[in-house]
Order: structure tokens, then sequence, then C-alpha cells
């Protein structure tokens, strides 16, 4: 079938096209015979009911300074001229990206979000994933320096984190011995009034942080990420280096607790971090991974992601 695309991302021209999802996406999606229009967040409106945005039809290919190509941009009625919208702009999770889901939620399902922007505005990373305890390592969520105090008491070595942060931004490992605790805190609420995520730091994090990427609730592959030396964080957004792995049993174990629940909510494209054994994230917003993955074991995960999006579609 041939459907009508709208994808809502950041700026296409400052893309990586050898690292990014969402081009691989559209690739697929074109590949496929599928019309694709972009758009960016603040181009979207909603209007006496009617979600719009200023569009532009584009083309894309796998050509570096050369990667896209934009017709005429017009105004996109999201309910009346598309099938799917993709929403793939980057977080932070803020209120900008909050609101952007209450005007999708507004088309949703008559036109196919993905994923599903009322889940998604339920689901932040860090919050969703506290619902499966039995996963992670311990982990306090607080703005109250006398429950981290506690926290770090017990534990010793701990990962202090912003709760809707972002690839790796504002995370801090803390030893025992360091005295930066409560200036750190402080430093986090004169510029935030979120609480703060302080989480039992996992040495085997020096060993990866393993991405495993799930379709419509199942597992079908990971790449694991090393953090660079003398760094705590994995990201690649921070200098961490992608290599191929294998999904153990435990981590099957994680995918198979948390996949029915991630199904049930339309969440079509997710990515989850473990570390050690342990469930850290749950991302849903805007998840990446797909072409170091294709890179490494020659799965094309897009495939899958369209495969599911037309049969939703049908």
């Amino acid at each position: 079938m041939a459907l009508r695309v709208a994808v809502q991302m950041d700026p296409i021209e400052s893309i990586n096209i050898d690292g990014d999802s969402t081009f691989a996406m559209m690739l697929e999606a074109q590949a496929r015979g599928h019309t694709l229009w972009h758009y960016h967040v603040r181009h979207l409106s909603l209007n006496a009911g009617r979600v719009l945005a200023q569009a532009h039809p584009v083309t894309v290919r796998r050509e570096k300074g050369n990667h896209f190509t934009f017709g005429e941009a017009v105004e996109l009625d999201l309910a009346r001229d598309v099938d799917v919208v993709l929403m793939r702009q980057d977080p932070p999770f803020d209120m900008a990206y909050i609101t952007a889901t209450h005007i999708l939620e507004h088309i949703h399902p008559r036109t196919l979000v993905v994923n599903d922007p009322a889940q998604v505005r339920n689901a932040p990373e860090k919050l969703f994933v506290t619902h499966f305890p039995e996963l992670m390592p311990e982990t306090l969520v607080t703005a109250d320096t006398r429950q981290i105090a506690k926290f770090r008491a017990k534990h010793g070595d701990i990962i202090v984190k912003p709760l809707f942060g972002n690839g790796g931004a504002g995370v801090f490992h803390l030893r025992p011995d360091d005295p930066n605790l409560n200036s750190l805190v402080e430093m986090f609420t004169e510029r935030s009034r979120e609480p703060l995520v302080v989480q039992q730091y996992l040495p085997a994090v020096r060993l990866g942080d393993k991405r495993v990427i799930l379709i419509d609730g199942v597992a079908m592959g990971a790449i694991n990420r090393v953090p660079a030396e003398g760094e705590a964080r994995s990201n690649m957004h921070v200098g961490g280096r992608a290599e191929p792995t294998q999904l153990t049993d435990r981590e099957r174990e994680i995918c198979a607790r948390i996949g029915p629940e991630l199904k049930k909510r339309g969440m079509i494209f997710v990515g989850i971090d473990v570390i050690g054994g342990y469930l850290t994230e749950i991302n849903v917003t805007s998840p990446t991974g797909l072409q170091e993955l294709a890179r490494f074991d020659g799965i094309h995960l897009e495939r899958a992601i369209w495969d599911a999006i037309e049969e939703k579609r049908r």
C-alpha cells in the first residue's frame, strides 16, 4: 500500500545520515513507494480543531552533502491529507514536547501517529521504567536532599541525572568520597523544579550499556555502547563507541516482561537500555540505533517498523 507520511523531526539538513534512525526510516518508506513530507515541530498548529503543519514534500538519498530535496512548502491537514505521522523530534522531553503530543492526540488513531502521542506523554523514559522495579537497579526519584543523602549512605557509588534529560547530558557519577553532591543538587534545583534521578552505580557500565530495540513489543536486535576512557556515560552523543552484541537470557527475560505492555500502549518503535542485566531506561520518544545494528548484523529494523505500521494501517 502507498501511504502518505509526514515526518515531524529536527532540521533534516543537520542530521548525520550515517547514524540517524529517522533517515533510515525515511529511505525505507520511500523505497516502498510511500510519499514523504518533512516539517519541524515549530510549524505544527492547532486551529479550531484542525491539526495543521507547514511541510515540504521531500525525497531522500544516501549522499553526503546532498541527502534530501525539498519541494514547495504546503499546508497539510494532518487528519485529512496524511495517513501516518512519525513523531521523531529529539528530546528534551519538556513542555514543548508535551504540547506536541497533546496536539497530535487530536488526529490519532485516524491518522496513525508513531509512537502513540498520549502514551509517549505518559511514558517519560526515566519514569515509565519505574513501573518495573524488579528489573531495575535501585533508583530514587526525588528533590529531597535528605532522601538523596540516605540513598548515598546506603550505596556509596551513585549516578545523579536530570529526570527529563537526554543524550547523557547532565549525568554525574559520584564516588563515596566525592564532596560535590550538595553543590550538584543545589545547581540542579536552581535550574529546574523537577526531581532528580539518583541511581545505584553499576560497574558493569564499563563493559557497555546495551541498547535493545523492540518493534511492536518484540525484541529484534541490540547494540552495545561502550563509554570512552574516563567517561561514565556510554551515549554516542558524548563519545560512546558502538559495538556488536547478542541478547543474553536475562535481556530476553526483560523484553518478555515489558513487551506486552509496550504493544498494548501502541509503542511501535522502542529502545531500552540495559546495564549488567538491569533495565535503566525505556526510550519511546525518538529511539536510535537502527543504522548501527544494520552495519554490525545486517539487520534492517526499519523494514520491521514499516511492516508494523502498514499492518496497523490495514
